[in-house]
């Protein structure tokens, strides 16, 4: 299967950030997207709340230069980053108040957010799901759960 360099990039740095024990959602720096971008917190500046999909001034002036940080767009760092707090069992935006994992950084827990937002690079690259079994198990799914 062919994909693009910013997925292989993205998705080596979040297995090295899982495999290593410095991924977590309530961090900026060691959250999906902090490590996508080489674990720096400068994205947070994109929107006025973690977890949020809502582009603030600044993030939507970078958004409207066509500005790409590790190849992917303001909107699409935002997108990836409640993706993996949504996942994770979090509810966004982040805020002391919403319900959170009893056990965040747990190795399940970190597994299910990373899964979610493999499956977004996917779709934002026009990939096949990496993350669906069904081809190995040859099952199209047709119904809801």
């Amino acid at each position: 299967m062919k994909t693009t360099s910013r997925f292989n990039t993205a998705i080596q740095k979040l297995y090295t950030a899982f495999h290593d024990n410095s991924l977590h959602p309530e961090c900026c720096k060691s959250c999906a997207v902090g490590n996508i971008l080489d674990r720096t917190d400068s994205w947070k500046y994109l929107s006025d709340s973690h977890g949020t999909t809502k582009l603030n001034y600044l993030g939507q002036v970078h958004q409207n230069l066509g500005r790409r940080f590790n190849g992917y767009t303001p909107l699409e760092l935002l997108q990836i980053e409640a993706e993996f707090l949504k996942a994770c069992g979090y509810t966004v935006p982040l805020h002391h108040k919403n319900r959170k994992p009893k056990s965040p950084l747990s190795k399940d827990n970190l597994f299910k957010g990373l899964s979610a937002v493999v499956s977004l690079l996917c779709l934002f690259d026009g990939i096949p799901d990496v993350m669906d079994c069904s081809r190995l198990f040859q099952y199209e799914f047709h119904g809801s759960l």
